[in-house]
């Protein structure tokens, strides 16, 4: 059933709201997580050089000439550049009352950044860290997620030199904080993350606990989007690294590629789920299956390239992927799927900021608001659109539901209105109607009676072997599929005994087959009389042969019961036509506890084989042996 068209109006006006909302709220939080313009001011005369040969040190970048200096603004975005870059600034002198300054570094995945501090008048470095996620964590000077650097005090100002190698972008969004302004500030932006990432984790953990529930593969794939989104962006503000893996370095420089490149193949796949495309169109469903293999396969590349090749195939394949989801998302929504429309557009804006985020790495399009905080706006507001999505769904199905009720009353009316005319027809012919009920549940009830009689009579007589008087073969097969099943639920032995009359073909050569048929018989009734147990069940197999099952029975007892059988036989010979025909017979039995399912037909098969060792042995006696489970 489609939406109706004021429903669908009221969502759009839902979808602008949340949408509008959302942007507004991130860019609140954004301006006010943005560090107090103090922190960036006081950073002065703030220039670089690039070293194209990689020879400079600390000891020689005195000796650059000042025109070999460029002057550059605050925060740095150079690009993709894997060569070393030499940052210098000044620093104003420290005043007594503010306590130390701390030099923050707010991009967590530079691979190496070395920090030097000297007086003005000195090349000797009053003091020197290093850090970056090509070190463990715990070699940090400060154990915090972005690059903290302790300033030394000085009452005349410091310069800083800062040597920076990444293979990825050169950012150096540079900030000098007083300790109380810093600690303010962070537990701002903790407060914020930490909602933040919590609310992603609560969305993936549900919809995981929903797919435990409902073995429903979307709400799994959906899981897999939310938690490798959370870690990529975890990653980029350095929160994984400082909680999650601080010693795996190796990990820490491909983290951002691997998740990222996760997150996108599991949204690809969650999208063909449910936007059913496949229902569509086979064409596009199939060329959203080649982009989620490419991603996967990018996953398995990110073990071995540099990042700085991991970023640009990542890149390639994510404005792939922009342009297809939007042209297959507008496709869907022009087609009639309303449910695409809203789904389309959260995804385009989360691929969209996304898109934008790496633009502004690549110092390609840059933006005023750090481009962390672009991703976490484009999740937010997928977020928000994708509950409007399920609000969607949610009224959608109570739509349904009103409609059936209101069509369940109009019948039930219906069926109240005839079943008035029934009473008052039921009130004229009472009595007649009730002889005639009667009559006719008795005559029904007989021949009820009697077929079920029948039928009792006919599956007796097909489970009767017509010339022993003993089960045949269809009885036992229905008998020990039975029996397999209690001792697998029971965990009792069942044993099976197959009996063979030895050298029938020279007794038929001998005395005729009217005196087989006779010795058939005669076995037939002493394995009959010796069965001791109502549970005990002896078969006619086929031919001379015979199938005894024994529930319940462990080997040492059904060998016993069968040696009786055999000693019995052996010595009761039977009497045709005024001959004496003596006969004897071999026996396998297989004892097992029945495990899984057709195990009584391994434990079938182990006491044929059991047989055709006795036969081979020399006939007249019995092999047994238990069958492993």
């Amino acid at each position: 059933m489609q939406l109706r068209t004021h429903t669908v109006r009221r969502y759009d006006l839902w979808l602008v709201a949340s949408t509008c909302l959302a942007i507004a709220f991130f860019l609140v939080v954004a301006f006010r997580l943005v560090p107090v313009s103090t922190s960036v001011e006081r950073i002065g005369n703030l220039q670089y050089v690039q070293d194209t040969e990689q020879t400079l040190t600390f000891e020689s970048i005195f000796d650059v000439p000042q025109g070999q200096w460029q002057a550059v603004s605050n925060p740095v975005n150079l690009g993709m550049n894997h060569v070393p870059f030499w940052f210098s600034f000044t620093l104003p002198p420290t005043p007594d009352n503010l306590g130390a300054f701390l030099v923050e570094v707010r991009y967590p995945l530079l691979d190496s950044i070395e920090v030097a501090f000297y007086t003005p008048e000195s090349t000797e470095p009053l003091m020197t860290y290093s850090g970056g996620d090509a070190q463990s964590f715990s070699s940090r000077p400060i154990s915090h997620e972005s690059l903290l650097f302790p300033v030394p005090s000085s009452n005349e100002g410091l310069l800083a030199i800062v040597r920076v190698k990444t293979g990825g972008t050169i950012r150096l969004p540079i900030r000098l904080w007083e300790e109380k302004e810093f600690v303010e500030h962070t537990s701002k932006q903790n407060l914020f993350m930490g909602i933040f990432f919590g609310f992603l984790l609560a969305m993936g953990i549900s919809n995981l606990f929903l797919f435990l529930t409902t073995r429903n593969r979307t709400f799994l794939m959906y899981s897999g989007y939310v938690f490798s989104l959370t870690l990529t962006l975890g990653a980029i503000h350095g929160f994984a690294y400082a909680h999650i893996w601080p010693n795996q370095v190796w990990f820490q420089g491909r983290a951002v590629a691997i998740f990222a490149n996760a997150a996108i193949m599991f949204a690809l796949i969650f999208s063909r789920m449910l936007l059913q495309v496949s229902e569509h169109s086979r064409r596009a469903d199939y060329l959203l299956k080649i982009l989620s293999a490419l991603f996967a396969i990018n996953i398995l590349i990110s073990l071995i390239l540099p990042y700085a090749y991991l970023i640009r195939i990542f890149l390639l394949l994510l404005s792939a992927v922009v342009l297809i989801t939007l042209a297959l998302g507008i496709w869907l929504a022009l087609k009639g799927v309303v449910v695409a429309r809203y789904y389309s557009f959260a995804w385009a804006f989360l691929l969209f900021s996304g898109f934008t985020a790496s633009l502004d790495n690549l110092n390609l399009l840059p933006f005023d608001i750090p481009s962390n905080y672009l991703l976490m706006l484009g999740a937010a507001v997928e977020t928000l659109i994708l509950a409007l999505v399920l609000a969607i769904s949610y009224s959608h199905n109570r739509e349904e539901m009103f409609d059936a009720q209101e069509k369940a009353l109009a019948q039930e009316k219906s069926a109240l209105a005839a079943k008035e005319d029934l009473i008052a027809v039921q009130a004229r012919y009472q009595e007649e109607l009730e002889y005639k009920v009667e009559e006719r549940t008795l005559e029904l009830e007989v021949a009820l009676r009697e077929l079920s009689d029948a039928n009792r009579e006919l599956e007796t007589l097909n489970s009767i072997d017509s010339m022993t008087g003993i089960r045949n073969r269809r009885h036992f097969d229905k008998r020990l599929m039975a029996e397999g099943r209690r001792s697998r639920r029971e965990q009792t032995p069942l044993s099976l005994a197959m009996l063979d009359i030895d050298h029938f073909k020279r007794i038929n050569d001998e005395y005729g087959h009217t005196a087989g048929d006779s010795c058939i018989c005669h076995v037939a009734k002493q394995l009959q009389s010796l069965l001791r147990r109502p549970t005990d069940d002896v078969c006619r197999y086929g031919g001379e042969e015979f199938a005894i099952i024994l529930p319940n029975t462990d080997l040492s007892g059904a060998e016993q019961v069968v040696e009786s059988m055999r000693k019995a036989i052996e010595s009761t010979p039977v009497e045709v036509d005024g001959e004496s025909i003596s006969m004897t017979i071999s026996a396998g039995v297989a004892t097992t506890v029945v495990a899984y399912e057709e195990h009584e037909l391994a434990l079938l098969k182990h006491a044929d084989k059991q047989l055709y060792a006795a036969k081979e042995a020399g006939r007249n006696q019995i092999k047994a042996d238990n069958l492993p489970g």
